[in-house]
């Protein structure tokens, strides 16, 4: 997913979903996704969580799979990055932020990591509920 780390410093915009307009986090993966892969997802975290995909477990993870965590409190998904290796995943964290890699071993990202998704995977792609 070098496409993703390539978006790193695009500025944070609620409801954005193109490099000139800025990401919030689920704007900056349905772009990869369609730009790097042809492939359309949902436009929120909670539809894309809800994905027809498999599960992946955290020492499963592959490059290109959208880890959920919850950073509202509680168990719900209320925010989603791209996986790109080393523990490391590429995300638009908050407003007035810039897209960026941070590392799932960071405390504050291994308290809230919910679960994670493999949405591309050989020849079958997820598909919506």
């Amino acid at each position: 997913m070098f496409r993703a780390i390539g978006l790193v410093g695009t500025p944070y915009r609620w409801g954005g979903n193109t490099p000139d307009s800025g990401f919030d986090c689920s704007g900056l993966i349905g772009y990869v996704y369609r730009d790097a892969a042809g492939v359309q997802l949902p436009r929120t975290t909670r539809e894309m969580s809800a994905l027809r995909a498999p599960q992946v477990a955290r020492q499963q993870l592959q490059s290109g799979d959208l880890v959920f965590f919850a950073t509202n409190g509680g168990r719900q998904v209320s925010h989603a990055g791209i996986y790109v290796g080393e523990d490391r995943f590429v995300h638009a964290p908050s407003a007035g932020g810039t897209v960026r890699l941070d590392s799932l071993n960071n405390s504050y990202w291994q308290q809230r990591y919910l679960d994670a998704r493999r949405v591309l995977g050989g020849e079958r792609l997820a598909r919506n509920p």
